[in-house]
């Protein structure tokens, strides 16, 4: 052992994944745990703060996701990364880059000992200029073609999957969860309405009360009630009330009068 300590931080909203990896951490003795935090906006801080050789970060994170951390913090002020995460799109895309490495969930000691030597190796032989020079042209490769939200991760029965935003009917408000309908299928997705509403297309999706949102190229007809209100049918054949905060801002997109 050289005598190196790294000094490595955590970053998961899921506290089962933080505590696999600070069990693991905890038998490397050439590695200290200065930092363990569960969202974006407190990593930003955390990282900017601590400027630890190590980031172990979950990339699917409510509101900031990993690549928003690290285009908040800047790469320059990294030195390596280890993406935490279930969703194995990102596999291929991290491993082209040299300053990090990959964990898909659920993994084992041995796959952690495997980016622990990696990433002991960088941080030996790369100088930080390097790995910052890396970590910038990862982020890079994520960055999205649309402002706009292309498609929902959605974690199904053990599964992930991924549906195009397209696809979707309408998502209703669940308290802290968005239930997003598609056909005749629901499915639950961990994070709020307001904040998928900020990354959903104005042009495509819209409010029509409080608790919902809509597409609007999945709305069949606005039927009127007895009390001059209207009711938005969908093509799946729900039918969702349309609040009169909302109507103006629909009736404009979809260029209509009532």
């Amino acid at each position: 052992m050289s005598g190196i300590i790294y000094r490595a931080v955590i970053v998961d909203d899921e506290p089962l994944a933080r505590t696999r990896i600070r069990r693991f951490l905890s038998e490397e003795p050439d590695m200290e745990i200065v930092g363990e935090c569960a969202d974006g906006a407190q990593a930003v801080d955390l990282i900017r703060e601590l400027a630890p050789e190590v980031v172990f970060l979950d990339v699917q994170m409510p509101k900031m996701d990993g690549i928003e951390v690290i285009r908040q913090i800047g790469a320059h002020n990294l030195r390596t990364v280890v993406f935490v995460t279930a969703f194995n799109h990102y596999a291929v895309q991290a491993f082209e880059a040299e300053a990090v490495d990959y964990l898909l969930k659920p993994f084992d000691r041995r796959r952690f000992q495997e980016a622990l030597q990696r990433i002991r190796r960088r941080l030996t032989e790369y100088s930080h200029e390097t790995l910052s020079e890396q970590i910038e042209q990862l982020v890079k490769r994520f960055q999205p073609s649309s402002p706009y939200l292309q498609r929902l991760v959605i974690r199904s029965e053990g599964s992930i999957l991924l549906v195009r935003v397209e696809d979707v009917d309408w998502l209703e408000a669940a308290g802290n969860y968005v239930c997003v309908h598609l056909g005749k299928r629901n499915h639950i997705v961990r994070d709020s309405l307001a904040h998928l509403e900020k990354q959903l297309d104005p042009a495509r999706f819209l409010r029509v009360h409080r608790s919902a949102i809509v597409n609007l190229d999945r709305i069949r007809e606005l039927r009127p009630t007895f009390q001059g209100d209207y009711k938005v049918v969908l093509l799946s054949g729900d039918i969702l009330p349309l609040s009169r905060k909302y109507r103006e801002a629909l009736t404009r997109q979809l260029g209509i009068a009532l």
